[in-house]
């Protein structure tokens, strides 16, 4: 077996009476691994800690091998797409990721071909002499995957890359982080969302309170949440024409539409009915502003496990 790409021991990380992660004991293995949690779990400071943007304030992490913090040789190994957008507005995409290539050590010419090969994966191509400034809440997305790509990292760490994505843009998205596993990248992507989690990989860590409360193969964690019907809000054009050809999908427990181009959908299986809805809505040419699940039934499986 291989070695594991990351061991936390007794990791922890306070920031005065605060706690941000809490005695996390660890290893994740290659390939892709999911860090499943609720907003405020820990997710962000655990990758924080992953990628030396903080020192512990208790234990030890090692990244391939290496202490992350204060690592020049490390940070050529790993890349990071963080959560909250770190943009200079009034540069083009290319300039952007082109500056990421040179900061990690690459000449001029070497880092304009990866700026944009890498722009070209995450499907940015025709948008690189955009400012990023004017980019979607999707397209600056695309390009931090883009700037953490710039330098072949074996190592990638994503921070709710899925976040302000639209339905065909999350699908998108998902398929790319499954062709990095394919292509030997070893990537731990953090979400609040279960569905998002199983579409990319069968290996999680749960993360709740600063703690990791389960890890391995999701289906375990899948037998807990079907206990609970799974809501979905969307928010379309034609809400009444959606919500009838939903009625259509097996295991549709309840549609309801409480207000104006909003519908409330309650299914007891959700990575059945992920990709159905999607399909509809494409078939119909919906025109959907978002889709997500409040955090209710994933809350109601985290008060299991720490109870």
């Amino acid at each position: 077996m291989s070695p594991p790409i990351l061991v936390a021991e007794h990791l922890s990380k306070w920031y005065g009476d605060v706690i941000g992660l809490n005695d996390v004991s660890v290893e994740v293995p290659k390939g892709i691994t999911g860090l499943l949690g609720p907003n405020g779990a820990g997710k962000s400071t655990f990758l924080k800690l992953c990628t030396g943007l903080i020192r512990p304030s208790r234990g030890r992490i090692g990244v391939l091998g290496h202490n992350p913090w204060n690592n020049p040789y490390l940070m050529q190994r790993v890349g990071l797409a963080p959560e909250h957008d770190t943009f200079y507005d009034r540069m083009t995409g290319l300039e952007f990721v082109r500056l990421m290539g040179r900061l990690s050590g690459m000449d001029p010419a070497q880092a304009e071909k990866a700026a944009r090969s890498a722009l070209d994966e995450v499907g940015l191509s025709e948008a690189i002499h955009r400012r990023v400034g004017a980019y979607s809440k999707g397209m600056k997305q695309r390009a931090k995957i883009a700037q953490s790509l710039v330098h072949d990292p074996e190592l990638l760490f994503f921070d709710e890359p899925l976040t302000g994505t639209d339905p065909v843009g999350r699908r998108e998205m998902i398929d790319f982080i499954r062709r990095l596993g394919k292509q030997g990248k070893s990537v731990l992507v953090s979400t609040h969302v279960l569905h998002e989690v199983e579409a990319m990989t069968q290996n999680i860590l749960l993360i709740a309170k600063g703690r990791i409360l389960a890890e391995g193969n999701i289906h375990q964690i899948r037998e807990l949440i079907d206990e609970h019907p799974h809501n979905v809000r969307i928010e379309v054009d034609r809400p009444r024409e959606l919500a009838q050809q939903i009625l259509g999908l097996p295991n549709v427990v309840n549609v309801h539409i409480p207000s104006e181009n909003i519908i409330e959908v309650q299914t007891r299986k959700p990575d059945e009915f992920y990709p159905r809805v999607t399909e509809l809505m494409l078939r119909g040419k919906f025109h959907v502003t978002s889709m997500s699940s409040p955090d209710d039934n994933l809350a109601a499986v985290f008060k299991y496990l720490v109870g």
